[in-house]
């Protein structure tokens, strides 16, 4: 059985240095551990628990910064700002950010699928990394580092007026438009145990691109390039009232 050494200050787990938050190396190691991993290295421990730990613990600090720093919103609307910030795609979107994902314990069948960039696994070990912050320091500590990994969420200031799904987004910028809404383009490619979609969808003249290692993924990442583009060409023309 391979055994493996995380510790903050190593290679593996030098994502932390920026937060200069002390993690300690058992729990580090865990939090990234994925339980195709264990199971492949006689059912060693995984980032389960930790994970469920750490999803109490960052809604908590972002429900406490949203109400405190809201006091004008209402409850239905604090709720969506929370799920902006709390969902799979956002923290995907951190742990991306900050390199999560090259340093995941994988099972070989799990790394020959493209674990490493799957927003539901990369999603998950910042909920463990969130838990063994927590139990390495103090719930004060973990508040702060959640605070920390959701500031550059918080800089978007198209993240709350914008659908959680950029499929549905282009599909309501469709119909504010009045016209059809749009196919999408799906190609694959690569051996089955490698195999990689190539997915293309159009609205306006314009045009996203996007690569996943599913048919559905590779359609939110063309939707998510697509409605990026038309918010930086200022056509975004659908607005949820909220």
């Amino acid at each position: 059985m391979r055994e493996p050494s995380v510790s903050p200050e190593s290679e593996t787990g030098g994502f932390l240095a920026p937060f200069g938050v002390f993690v300690e190396p058992e729990l580090l190691q865990l939090a990234l551990t994925h339980r195709s991993w264990a199971y492949e290295n006689g059912g060693s421990p995984h980032n389960e628990r930790l994970e469920f730990l750490g999803d109490s613990i960052l809604g908590q600090a972002v429900t406490v910064k949203l109400f405190v720093e809201h006091p004008d919103l209402s409850e239905g609307e604090l709720s969506r700002r929370r799920a902006a910030l709390v969902s799979s795609v956002a923290l995907a979107e951190v742990a991306r950010g900050i390199g999560v994902g090259n340093q995941l314990l994988l099972g070989v069948g799990e790394e020959r699928s493209g674990g490493r960039e799957k927003e539901s696994l990369l999603a998950d070990a910042v909920e463990a990394i969130i838990g063994a912050v927590y139990l390495s320091n103090d719930p004060q500590v973990a508040a702060t580092f959640v605070l920390q990994l959701i500031e550059p969420l918080l800089a978007d200031p198209e993240r709350f007026t914008l659908s959680l799904d950029p499929k549905t987004t282009v599909q309501e910028e469709a119909d504010a438009r009045g016209i059809a809404r749009p196919a999408y383009d799906i190609v694959g490619s690569g051996p089955d145990h490698d195999r990689r979609f190539h997915a293309a969808v159009e609205l306006d003249g314009i045009r996203g691109k996007g690569t996943g290692i599913s048919k559905k993924a590779a359609e939110i990442a063309a939707a998510r390039e697509l409605v990026a583009q038309l918010r930086n060409q200022g056509k975004l023309k659908h607005r949820k009232s909220r």
